[in-house]
């Protein structure tokens, strides 16, 4: 087996929490894992040698939280939003209707270049929901598709109510016949909770189908209201409650007693021009929180984690630290994966090299590409 050794590197941010930051670092990778990391002047040999030149180093971003399969476009939408028109989440039926009419292999280009493009801005790791189809085959053939991007599949029929149908009978498809159809292509079931898609009992009802089928839960929970999301999660033992906008102190309660991860999700707030998460107030209570994009063609269309963690430390008082963490060790979490997320012997070989001498320029440097090389699964992406 080949082994790599980078050296060089000026600080290494692992997200070990036993051992975060390591200054004049090394790391040796072998047969996609790494091997060994520490101190340069200790590195031991390898096979082949790639200097960092004083470079940052950090574990791949883990994006979990993001919607790639859709067709269509929803600029005008935006430009409405921007003119002061406020977000409702209305406009998912508009992506609906443009996904149902793409071909399978539009879907799987459109979604395949926005895995890429996250990829060369240090996104090894990404979750991919279904919920722009809302019918059996729709949904069906998001996943599929899905899964030949990432072992990350979420089932979202449960994203909205679509035209022509009552909730009840809704409700009754995404827990019988779709659920059936969708749940051999996905790992995870999600609803979004929230004033005009899915209430709390109907919320209870679709993750409990789900969990029954063997799939593990996640909720889109209070982006638009209070509401009951974050407790059902919670109270389910959902792995991640996402959005966390509008929390009273019983669900910031609920999280820190929980293992359930909040994730923030800022470049929905900078898209809708809504009030950003508090994460000093979760990150204050001891909740584990997570940074991911929501990339989606409605709300949140960037693919950019580096943008997300410059948003959450200047508009969520996040630390640079706090960021980087949420956005590697923080998405891991939020995906129960313990071989993502952090650099350590043992862990999976997905690095990032920045073009700068600390993590902080990603925050301090908004919107300037610093990713330098990326590694997946211990190769050099080129």
């Amino acid at each position: 087996m080949t082994t790599t050794l980078i050296d060089g590197i000026g600080l290494l941010y692992t997200g070990d929490p036993a051992r975060e930051e390591i200054r004049d670092a090394a790391l040796v990778l072998e047969d996609g894992l790494v091997a060994w990391l520490g101190p340069a002047g200790r590195a031991p040999a390898a096979d082949r040698r790639i200097a960092a030149g004083g470079r940052c180093v950090i574990p791949g971003f883990v994006d979990s939280h993001a919607h790639l399969v859709f067709a269509g476009d929803r600029t005008a939408e935006f430009e409405a939003r921007m003119a002061g028109q406020a977000y409702t989440g209305g406009g998912i039926r508009t992506t609906v209707a443009a996904t149902r009419r793409a071909g399978d292999a539009e879907l799987a280009t459109r979604a395949a270049a926005l895995v890429a493009e996250m990829l060369a801005q240090g996104t090894t790791t990404v979750e991919i929901k279904s919920g722009y189809g809302l019918s059996v085959e729709d949904e069906r053939r998001s996943l599929e598709i899905a899964t030949g991007l990432t072992d990350e599949t979420t089932y979202l029929g449960a994203h909205l109510v679509p035209d022509g149908v009552t909730a009840d009978d809704y409700v009754r498809l995404v827990t019988g016949e779709m659920l059936a159809a969708c749940a051999p292509y996905a790992k995870w079931v999600d609803v979004f909770c929230e004033r005009g898609a899915f209430d709390g009992d109907q919320t209870r009802e679709i993750l409990g189908a789900g969990i029954k089928a063997g799939l593990l839960a996640r909720v889109h929970a209070n982006q638009l209201t209070e509401g009951p999301g974050v407790r059902i999660a919670c109270e389910l033992g959902a792995a991640s409650a996402d959005h966390c906008t509008h929390l009273s102190a019983a669900d910031v309660d609920a999280l820190a007693s929980s293992g359930t991860v909040a994730t923030l999700l800022p470049g929905a707030e900078f898209s809708t021009r809504s009030p950003y998460p508090d994460a000093r107030r979760l990150i204050d209570a001891g909740v584990t929180v997570a940074l991911a994009t929501d990339c989606n063609p409605g709300s949140s269309f960037t693919s950019s984690m580096p943008f997300c963690v410059a948003l959450a430390v200047r508009e969520m008082r996040m630390t640079p630290l706090e960021a980087i963490r949420a956005a590697t060790y923080g998405g891991a979490r939020a995906l129960r994966r313990a071989d993502v997320g952090w650099l350590g012997p043992g862990a999976r070989a997905d690095l990032v090299v920045l073009d700068a001498p600390s993590y902080t320029h990603l925050a301090y440097r908004p919107g300037v590409p610093l990713v330098h090389q990326v590694f997946q699964g211990g190769l050099l992406l080129e």
